[in-house]
């Protein structure tokens, strides 16, 4: 066999490792970048339930007629501005998400406090439909926890994929760029201590 003919059959045979290698590198990351967006869903999913179920909750906390309007309109207006926020699963820059995170926080923390202090309101208390949201609140937030943690886990695969050799080379041929993670905030591992917010509320 002349030397030019084992030089191109070499050169062939790499580049055809080449593609192979490229094509599983590519099917790899499909799989996990679409593992990301689907878990960006549930985490979506996990913020609208809680949005959901306080539609009804500032009709039924205005029916305690001496209760912190204050309160009640922090509330309101945190929900509102959380809702407007809105995040593209197949766009989600490190800016986005902040900006997501920080609305979603806002509401998060302001309905807590709604929570803390309306212990204080027996009359509140007397609404079944009340109880019936404090009975679900704390689940509400552990699934948010839970969804954001698995969100992160999958965005931790990715990115690391995305950082390894040569992976990152066809990572960058085919577009796949590495996604923004959730800042983990002091306590967001855990459920919303209703107990503790009331005791430092009335500090």
């Amino acid at each position: 066999m002349k030397k030019g003919t084992i030089i191109l059959s070499v050169i062939g045979l790499i580049f055809l490792l080449l593609v192979f290698k490229g094509c599983g590198t590519q099917q790899t990351l499909a799989k996990m970048d679409e593992g990301v967006t689907a878990q960006w869903r549930n985490v979506e999913v996990a913020y609208q339930a809680r949005m959901d179920k306080t539609k009804n909750l500032f009709e039924i906390v205005q029916s305690a007629a001496d209760f912190e309007k204050g309160t009640l309109k922090e509330v309101m207006e945190a929900r509102s501005k959380a809702t407007s926020i809105q995040i593209n699963a197949d766009n989600i820059t490190p800016e986005k998400l902040a900006e997501f995170e920080k609305a979603q926080n806002a509401f998060g923390s302001s309905l807590g406090r709604l929570m803390a202090v309306s212990e204080n309101y027996p009359q509140l208390q007397s609404v079944q439909a009340f109880r019936d949201f404090q009975a679900q609140y704390e689940g509400m937030e552990n699934r948010i926890s839970t969804e954001r943690m698995r969100f992160n886990e999958a965005v931790q695969n990715l990115n690391t994929y995305i950082r390894q050799f040569p992976t990152n080379i066809f990572a960058n041929m085919f577009g796949y760029e590495k996604r923004a993670y959730f800042q983990s905030q002091q306590g967001a591992d855990t459920a919303p201590d209703i107990k503790s917010m009331r005791d430092k509320d009335k500090n």
